[in-house]
């Protein structure tokens, strides 16, 4: 193995421990029935764990902490096969070793350890909500496409600078503040999958593992096509085609 590799690999590792660790930590804590505040209270634990450890680990691994957005980078040939591989191996493990040290200190499995479902009848004013396997397919597909867009649109082209990772973290709550209700928002492999292993819970395993990498490569193929767009009407404007204004 490479010892330029070794690092990432490393981040990637402890970035994804940590998210497990502090977001799952926090669903678990906070546990079931606690309405938008508590919502909130674990949309910006993983939020500010993902934007701190970006901010630490960017510019060693990029910051991924998460397979589907590894995937969207490789998609969006922003990296190899093999280091993007690398990268998945090492959050799938990291997420694995987060859910089994968070059930330690928890004392065991009891709590779910923030453990993903669908919602089976959510109270919503007059009405009560189910949502079935296709719909919360849909709403971890979409919600890994907007933090992959994001990712691709900042952290990889560089439109953010050094403030890549604030915009990647506030994704991150955003999304959770709408769909951590609905489906436990985790929009990502790792974090879906260390919880299950550490509590023997595989419901809809195959969805939350499947629908983030779905999300992330149609990401991946917007990204590329917009920017070879941008590309070909700068190339027919050409050379002298002044800067455009605000307005265009």
């Amino acid at each position: 193995m490479s010892n330029q590799i070794v690092p990432k690999l490393v981040a990637e590792f402890i970035g994804t421990f940590a998210l497990i660790f502090i977001g799952a930590g926090t669903a678990a804590v906070v546990g079931d029935g606690v309405g938008l505040p508590g919502i909130a209270a674990i949309a910006f634990a993983h939020g500010l764990t993902v934007m701190a450890f970006a901010f630490a680990y960017g510019p060693v691994s990029g910051g991924h902490f998460n397979p589907s957005v590894t995937v969207g980078v490789f998609a969006a040939g922003a990296m190899g096969a093999g280091e993007a591989i690398g990268y998945v191996i090492s959050q799938l493990v990291g997420g694995v070793a987060g859910a089994l040290f968070l059930s330690a200190v928890l004392g065991g499995a009891e709590t779910g350890l923030g453990t993903p479902a669908l919602a089976h009848n959510l109270v919503l004013g007059a009405m009560s909500l189910t949502i079935t396997p296709a719909s919360g397919f849909l709403i971890e597909a979409v919600l890994a496409f907007f933090l992959v867009t994001v990712v691709l649109s900042t952290a990889v082209a560089g439109r953010a600078g050094a403030l890549a990772p604030l915009a990647i973290g506030m994704t991150l709550t955003l999304n959770i503040v709408m769909g951590g209700a609905l489906t436990g928002a985790a929009f990502n492999p790792a974090r879906a999958l260390g919880p299950m292993i550490a509590t023997g819970n595989f419901s809809d395993a195959w969805l939350y593992l499947t629908a983030p990498i779905v999300g992330a490569i149609v990401a991946a193929i917007l990204h590329t096509g917009l920017t070879r767009l941008g590309q070909e009407r700068i190339a027919e404007a050409g050379p002298d085609r002044a800067a455009p204004t605000p307005a265009e």
